[in-house]
C-alpha cells in the first residue's frame, strides 16, 4: 500500500520521497557542477542502494568513505539510507593509523575512496571501492529498489568528533537525529522552500551533512560547495544565488579581515547559521554584508539544544533552550545560580533527537542527561552564553580563567586579526596563559600595546605570559583551532615572554 505522502517523514527515505513527490522538478542538490531534482534525487537513492545490496551490503552493515564533497559521496550516503546501512564518512586529514583505528572502531569491511586518498587504505583487509573504477557502487547503475521500512531510532551514520582536544571518536546518529536537525535548525534560520543553502564545509562533517538534511526539510536546494576561500566566497554565493551561508567563527574573522569591496553586498545571503563568530564581530559583520548571523548550542552528539527565533535574537548568546530539549549549567553534578559558569548538561524528551552514544559505549537510556564539555553561563530570563570548552580552561594562580574571554578581548585591539589562547606548563605547577596571534596586514607586533590594551578589560592573573606571532593557526578540516597542536608547539626561541620584559600588570 502508498505511504501517505502527508504524513511526518520518520526516516530519510520517507523525507526523500515525500518531497519527489510534492517538487519534483525543484533542484534539490548541486555538487561537482551536477544539479540533481527531488525526482532525481529519489532514483539515486534508489538505484545506489540497489547496487549496494547488488554487492553485498546489507540492512545495518556499516560502510566508510573517504573522499572530498563529490556526487558519489552524496550517493553514497543517500543509498545508504535507502537500504538501512549506516554511512561512515571520515575526515580526509586522516592518515593510515588513524583510517584503521576509525575503520576497526565502526565494524567496517566496505570502504568508498576517492582515488586520492586511496594511499590512506592501502593496509585496510576489507573491501576497497575506488570511484572511477569498475565494480565500484555506483548510482544510476541499476534501476532502483524500494527503500527499507526503517525506525527513526534505526542508525542512519556514524560520525566521527573532531578530535580537537583527545582522540576522535566514533558517534552513533539515528535517521531521528537527522530530522529533528532539519527541523529545528531550519525553524532557526526560518528556512523556506524557496531557499538556496550554500555550505562548502566537508560532508562527513555534522554541519555539512546536516544542511543537506535541512534543506530536505524545508524543500529547498542545499549547494555543497568544495571548499572555503576568503577570495571567492562571496563570488560564488553570488553565481548560485544562495540566499542562506554556512559559516564557522574562523571563516567570519577571514572574511573581515579581507579588504572592503564595493561588492560586499552584491549578492542574495540573508541570514548565515555561525557558530563561535566572536561577539564583537556579529555586528560588524552585518553592517558590511548585510547577513545576519544566528548562533546556537548543538553537537555531533546532541543536536540543537539551545538557539533562536527569527526576530528573537541577541549578540554574543547562544540562544534559550528550544522545545523538546532540556538544559542545566552544573558544577560537579550541582545546579549552579543564574550568572554562575558551570558545565552545560543536556537531555531530550524526543526520542532519538540525540545520538545513542559513542562507539564502545553502552546506549544510553532514554531522557539520558549528557554532559557536552561545554562551560557556559545562564543569565536571568533563560538566555544561554558559551564562556569556554572545560579542557580549555587554564588554571592560574589559583583562578580559573576562560580562554574564549581571553580571546575575545585581544581580538578587539586594532593588531591583532584572529588569536587562540591556551595554557602551557608554569613553572608554579599550574599553568600560564599563552596567546598565538595573526596580525593584520601592515601592523607592526608590539607585545606591550596588546597588553596595555588587554588589562583595562582583563584582571591581572588572565593577561598572557606569553605571545607568539605566527601567519596561520592550526585548523581541523571544519576550520576549529587545533590547540592540542598549539600546546604541543609551545614556547618557543621566537615567543615574547611578557616576565623578562618591562611590562608589569596593573594590580
Amino acid at each position: 500500500m502508498p505511504r501517505d505522502t502527508h504524513a511526518v517523514p520518520r526516516s530519510l527515505p520517507e523525507l526523500i520521497r515525500k518531497r519527489a513527490v510534492e517538487r519534483p522538478e525543484h533542484p534539490a542538490l548541486v555538487v561537482d557542477g551536477i544539479t540533481v531534482t527531488y525526482r532525481e534525487l529519489r532514483h539515486r537513492a534508489a538505484s545506489m542502494g540497489a547496487d549496494l545490496r547488488n554487492h553485498g551490503v546489507s540492512r545495518g552493515e556499516r560502510v566508510a568513505a573517504l573522499s572530498g564533497n563529490r556526487i558519489e559521496l552524496a550517493d553514497l550516503v543517500l543509498g545508504c539510507a535507502w537500504i538501512g546501512a549506516v554511512v561512515v564518512p571520515l575526515n580526509t586529514a586522516l592518515r593510515a593509523d588513524s583510517v584503521a583505528s576509525a575503520l576497526e572502531q565502526a565494524g567496517v569491511q566496505r570502504i568508498l575512496v576517492s582515488p586520492e586518498y586511496s594511499f590512506a587504505v592501502t593496509g585496510f583487509d576489507g573491501t576497497v571501492w575506488v570511484m572511477g573504477e569498475q565494480y565500484v557502487p555506483t548510482a544510476g547503475s541499476h534501476p532502483g529498489c524500494e527503500p527499507e521500512t526503517l525506525d527513526p531510532l534505526d542508525l542512519a551514520a556514524i560520525l566521527f568528533t573532531s578530535g580537537t582536544t583527545g582522540l576522535p571518536r566514533g558517534v552513533r546518529c539515528p535517521h531521528a537525529q537527522f530530522l529533528q536537525w532539519g527541523k529545528g535548525v531550519g525553524a532557526s534560520l526560518g528556512l523556506t522552500a524557496d531557499d538556496v543553502l550554500y555550505n562548502c564545509l566537508p560532508l562527513f562533517h555534522t554541519n555539512a551533512l546536516n544542511t543537506f538534511v535541512q534543506s530536505l526539510w524545508a524543500g529547498s536546494t542545499f549547494v555543497l560547495g568544495q571548499h572555503f576561500s576568503v577570495r571567492n566566497h562571496w563570488h560564488e554565493v553570488r553565481r548560485i544565488g544562495a540566499t542562506v551561508d554556512y559559516l564557522l567563527g574562523a571563516m567570519v574573522a577571514m572574511l573581515m579581515n579581507a579588504d572592503p569591496s564595493s561588492q560586499d553586498r552584491e549578492h542574495s545571503v540573508r541570514v548565515a547559521l555561525a557558530p563561535a563568530t566572536p561577539t564583537h564581530l556579529i555586528e560588524p559583520f552585518a553592517q558590511r554584508f548585510g547577513v545576519e548571523l544566528v548562533d546556537g548550542f548543538g553537537s555531533t552528539e546532541t543536536n540543537l539544544v539551545i538557539g533562536t527565533l527569527p526576530g528573537n535574537r541577541r549578540a554574543g548568546y547562544m540562544g534559550m533552550v528550544m522545545s523538546g530539549y532540556e538544559a542545566v549549567v552544573v558544577d560537579n553534578g550541582t545546579a549552579v545560580a543564574d550568572g554562575e559558569p558551570g558545565e552545560l548538561v543536556v537531555r531530550t524528551t524526543v526520542a532519538g533527537a540525540c545520538s545513542q552514544g559513542y562507539l564502545g559505549d553502552p546506549i544510553p537510556e532514554p531522557g539520558s542527561w549528557i554532559q557536552t564539555g561545554d562551560r557556559v553561563i545562564r543569565e536571568e530570563g533563560g538566555w544561554f552564553r558559551f564562556v569556554d570548552r572545560i579542557k580549555d580552561v587554564i588554571r592560574r594562580r589559583g583562578e580559573n580563567i576562560s580562554g574564549a574571554e581571553v580571546e575575545a578581548v585581544l581580538a578587539l585591539h586594532p593588531s591583532v586579526s584572529q588569536v587562540a589562547v591556551f595554557p602551557v606548563p608554569s613553572d608554579l605547577a599550574e599553568d600560564d596563559v599563552m596567546a598565538t596571534v595573526i596580525l593584520r596586514p601592515g601592523r607592526d607586533f608590539d607585545p606591550t600595546s596588546i597588553l596595555d590594551f588587554s588589562q583595562i578589560h582583563l584582571p591581572y592573573f588572565a593577561l598572557p605570559r606569553y605571545i607568539d606571532v605566527v601567519e596561520s593557526l592550526p585548523l581541523t578540516e571544519t576550520g576549529k583551532v587545533q590547540k592540542a597542536v598549539l600546546r604541543a608547539r609551545g614556547v618557543g626561541s621566537q615567543t615574547w615572554d611578557c616576565e623578562k620584559s618591562e611590562f608589569r600588570a596593573r594590580r
